[in-house]
């Protein structure tokens, strides 16, 4: 069944919510005698540390645990609330299409919470919260949601001094409502898995190593480099990014990507925006 992503801020209440959530879903589910269960997948339950956060390896280790956890969980029988930052507009991609992979319904709720509120509640947390330079970085670094993106769609934005949160209107939205159908996107016309496959091997590899060979020449930062199979321009980041973590991106697209069924056409276009939204 479902899946909800929460984001927010660090120290911005989350948790609390998504304990709102959970036992609404748990008593809504029990009157209505369905078949379901709930999981609340955070660090908690994967055992990240806070201090997790403060090296970008560690960090991406992090990610990968909770993408991981909510592949294996997710199922039709399943409501899968991934509580965490998921503070990465491509990481919250990632997400959407696991759900959109086995066709189930998925939102995303935001706790908004100004900046410096979230920093005095993480203080008050003491020891349990962030370190300043923590909590300084992720805020820094923070995507705010946008419902315009159909990864962030349907948002629920529920405000600090919200008493109560749209239980009614998440449960219809990820309970009632079927999964979308394919967008542009997925396939408009039949191909052989095998070609499609080859395709998608050999179209990410074509683009990640015309970019490094782009930045060997022209260097890092300055304009958005043209890269082969795409009108969409690849950014250039004002750093080296390695070719490592461009294998490691293309992994994550390809593994996730050969679960659907993406136009050959599109391949190209979708993997330099995949890229684009994780070497911002």
């Amino acid at each position: 069944m479902p899946l909800i992503v929460i984001t927010g801020y660090p120290s911005s209440g989350k948790s609390q919510r998504v304990k709102e959530i959970r036992e609404y879903f748990i008593k809504r589910i029990k009157e209505e005698n369905k078949q379901l269960r709930v999981h609340v997948i955070d660090d908690e339950s994967l055992h990240v540390p806070k201090e997790a956060y403060q090296d970008a390896r560690e960090e991406k280790k992090a990610r990968g645990a909770l993408l991981s956890a909510v592949e294996r969980t997710l199922s039709k029988d399943d409501v899968v609330i991934a509580d965490g930052l998921n503070y990465i507009k491509g990481y919250r991609y990632q997400l959407y299409c696991i759900a959109r992979a086995i066709g189930t319904p998925h939102c995303v709720v935001y706790t908004g919470v100004p900046a410096d509120m979230a920093k005095e509640w993480n203080k008050k947390r003491g020891d349990k919260g962030y370190t300043e330079v923590i909590f300084d970085e992720l805020v820094s670094r923070y995507e705010e949601p946008e419902e315009r993106n159909r990864w962030d769609s349907p948002l629920f934005t529920v405000i600090y001094d919200d008493i109560q949160i749209p239980n009614d209107k998440i449960w219809d939205a990820v309970i009632l409502r079927k999964a979308l159908p394919p967008n542009k996107s997925t396939v408009s016309k039949p191909v052989s898995s095998t070609n499609y496959v080859y395709e998608l091997d050999k179209t990410t590899l074509d683009i990640i190593n015309a970019f490094v060979e782009n930045q060997k020449e022209y260097g890092t930062g300055g304009t958005a480099m043209t890269v082969p199979r795409s009108t969409v321009k690849v950014i250039n980041p004002p750093r080296t990014v390695t070719s490592s973590e461009l294998r490691r991106l293309r992994k994550q697209f390809v593994t996730i990507n050969k679960l659907t069924t993406l136009n050959i056409d599109r391949i190209g276009e979708v993997f330099v925006n995949y890229l684009n939204s994780n070497l911002e």
